[in-house]
């Protein structure tokens, strides 16, 4: 099957590669769309498509995915012996024209690609001992595909990803009906991630002191809402119990072990800054070091 090129690269801002990106969905924008993205809901996608929303900078992981990039790929090539290249364009699927790639490095012989990443030690253990399994975010966008990873900065690994028919048919079902929304200029159904709700205190930071009448289905989400909480109030009080048990078990003990599993109730001492002792004797001082911020405080009575 041959690929189209969108648009070639080589010599494109980041400016002018983030409007070419709106013509379609790329690889890391698949993820969201599916659900697989915890900090970008499929919302974002959607208004970043329809250009309602200014896009991030690169913060500081980004910056160095794209620094290290290069290094990812020569260890690939002296570990595994095959070599890569550059693909300097955004790719086009012939026949699902919305569907778009910005390919790490092609493969050299084979008919695939390398994905590069680096990823924080934090993140060690979505990667199992060895690589054997994959975050579910990067499994969407390659197929058929070697995928190198560098891990804190001090941990190496590769393997190829085979090619998975029956998701690729889900992905594209799904980024069908996603691209029909964005032609369509209809949003996608807000969801309960904190990616939506970072967003929506990103659109609507401040409130402006009016009130209106929503709509009809208002209060069946206040029911909805309701029932959840609930749940989440039994939930917690069920959780507590269990520890509260395993408290009693261990008693003055700091550690105790079930199997393999290490239950802890250690001491911990730190040091808290009485604030508001710091405003009663000495309020010169806590106004000169006070931070005002603001945020919106949602509730239903």
């Amino acid at each position: 099957m041959a690929i189209n090129v969108l648009t070639p690269t080589i010599d494109m801002n980041r400016a002018e590669w983030l409007k070419a990106r709106r013509k379609g969905i790329g690889g890391s924008d698949a993820a969201a769309i599916a659900g697989l993205n915890k900090w970008r809901s499929p919302i974002a996608v959607w208004m970043d498509k329809t250009g309602q929303l200014e896009p991030d900078e690169a913060g500081e992981a980004a910056y160095w995915g794209t620094m290290l990039e290069d290094l990812v790929a020569q260890e690939f090539t002296k570990r595994t012996g095959k070599r890569v290249r550059r693909r300097n364009a955004i790719l086009q699927h012939p026949e699902h024209q919305f569907m778009l790639a910005n390919v790490d490095r092609l493969v050299v012989g084979e008919s695939a690609g390398l994905e590069c990443k680096t990823s924080s030690e934090y993140r060690k253990g979505e990667w199992g001992e060895d690589g054997e399994t994959l975050p579910p975010e990067y499994l969407i966008q390659v197929h058929s595909w070697y995928l190198a990873v560098l891990i804190g900065g001090n941990k190496f690994i590769h393997f190829r990803v085979d090619r998975d028919q029956e998701l690729i048919d889900y992905l594209i079902k799904i980024e069908s009906d996603f691209w029909q929304l964005v032609e369509d200029g209809t949003p996608p159904p807000m969801d309960g991630s904190d990616a939506s709700k970072e967003l929506l205190g990103r659109l609507y930071p401040e409130s402006n002191e009016q009130a209106v009448d929503l709509p009809q289905n208002a209060s069946e989400l206040i029911e909805e809402r309701e029932h959840w909480a609930e749940q989440e109030k039994l939930m917690a009080e069920k959780k507590q119990e269990a520890e509260n048990k395993l408290k009693q078990l261990l008693g003055e003990n700091e550690v105790g072990w079930a199997g393999e599993r290490k239950v802890t109730w250690k001491t911990v001492t730190s040091n808290r800054l009485d604030s508001k002792k710091l405003q009663e004797e000495h309020p010169n001082i806590y106004a000169k070091y006070v931070k005002e911020s603001s945020y919106r405080r949602f509730s239903i009575r």
